[in-house]
């Protein structure tokens, strides 16, 4: 039993690299700014601001600016959460992002964005309190993106568009390992490449159609140099696909459907491990499956103010059956309601908040040791824009 649980250990360590994100749907942050957080992330259809050029570059064409739109701000992630009744240490988590679009004309748009999209840490000081001494597990893990994007509009009804999709990815752990060994690797970063392609539709005047697609980014080999030489192994970013549908039934009142398609299978299923160092297995198996995700959005604009609430749920990623190989994953995280508030300070200036709640829940493995991980989440974003 005690191999069985300092191999959990290990697992849990292991993982915790890998998803040690606390976002929302699975590993990925489902709104960037305090306007897609109020819509629940519903916002392929129909641009809330310029961090669409994170979304569906495409929206830029729908921002009702007459040169420039500017956004800038930040999240707030309080993730709770808990492995086999241990408290995370660390419960609080900055989120930078920012974008700007630009009107060369009637028909073109050029904008560029950034911000965190997966990410943050872990800190357990004892993921396994039965057994003898203390098996802590540290990491952190952020994926920070820059888009710089175009959007053309074809004619009065389609917008085409299209990012280029610039990912840093950083990670470091330390965790118990097997034999006694306890395994450190130190932070280290690298870059990968994506793309994102979208389109907006308008169907009517009150009804907008929006679809997106985000190619897999190939992040370069993570590489780490221990005492048995150089460690390594590939950890890509998921492709996703979505489609969305906006309606607005009266003047200033809009509604939003989302699905969102993340391929997670193929990027955390099963990850090999090159010249693994002691304690560390060779293939890193998350068993991942892929994901769909389902948004609703509703928002109400009163002139100088608006409200707006949204509802997000996504099933979790990982079963019972692969919860001993994700101790240190937050990634079941499943339903998630927010509610937003914009304030017009001016014909240019606005403001935006946003709070999301994830409702909390818990997963237990299916096979022994019978581990169990619980997570809920309270998320906050603030912004300024600037349109002209």
């Amino acid at each position: 039993m005690k191999k069985k649980s300092i191999a959990a250990a290990v697992s849990a360590g292991l993982c915790s690299v890998a998803l040690s994100a606390h976002a929302t749907n699975g590993d990925q942050m489902f709104a960037t700014s305090a306007a897609q957080a109020g819509m629940g992330g519903a916002t392929v259809a129909q641009a809330q601001d310029a961090l669409t050029v994170l979304v569906n570059p495409a929206g830029m064409a729908d921002l009702g600016m007459q040169e420039v739109r500017m956004d800038l701000g930040f999240g707030l992630l309080n993730p709770p959460r808990e492995v086999n009744g241990q408290d995370s240490d660390s419960n609080w988590y900055l989120m930078p992002g920012g974008a700007v679009a630009f009107k060369v004309n009637e028909r073109l748009f050029l904008g560029m964005g950034l911000g965190g999209i997966a990410g943050m840490g872990v800190n357990v000081p004892d993921i396994l309190p039965a057994v003898t001494g203390n098996q802590p597990v540290v990491t952190t893990k952020q994926v920070f993106r820059f888009s710089p994007a175009a959007a053309f509009k074809v004619n009065q009804a389609l917008t085409l568009g299209a990012a280029l999709n610039v990912v840093n990815q950083t990670l470091a752990m330390s965790l118990p390992g097997g034999g006694g060994n306890y395994v450190t690797l130190p932070q280290n970063g690298q870059f990968g490449l994506g793309a994102t392609l979208g389109a907006t539709y308008k169907i009517n005047p009150r009804l907008q159609a929006g679809l997106t697609y985000t190619t897999k980014t190939d992040v370069a080999t993570m590489e780490y140099n221990t005492p048995t030489g150089q460690t390594s192994f590939d950890m890509d970013m998921p492709a996703s696909l979505a489609l969305g549908l906006s309606f607005k039934p009266m003047p200033g009142l809009q509604v939003e459907f989302d699905i969102k398609r993340y391929a997670f299978e193929d990027v955390m299923e099963s990850i090999a491990v090159t010249n693994p160092p002691a304690g560390f297995p060779p293939a890193l198996n998350f068993g991942w499956e892929d994901q769909t995700v389902y948004a609703i959005g509703v928002k109400k604009d009163m002139g100088k103010m608006a409200v707006s609430v949204g509802y997000n749920y996504g099933k979790s990623p990982i079963g019972a059956e692969d919860v001993n190989m994700n101790l240190g994953s937050t990634a079941i995280v499943e339903s998630h309601l927010s509610f937003g508030l914009t304030r017009k300070f001016s014909d240019k200036v606005s403001g935006a908040f946003a709070y999301t709640h994830a409702f909390g829940n818990d997963l237990t493995s299916s096979v022994a040791p019978y581990n169990t991980i619980e997570i809920n989440q309270n998320q906050y974003n603030f912004n300024v824009s600037y349109l002209f």
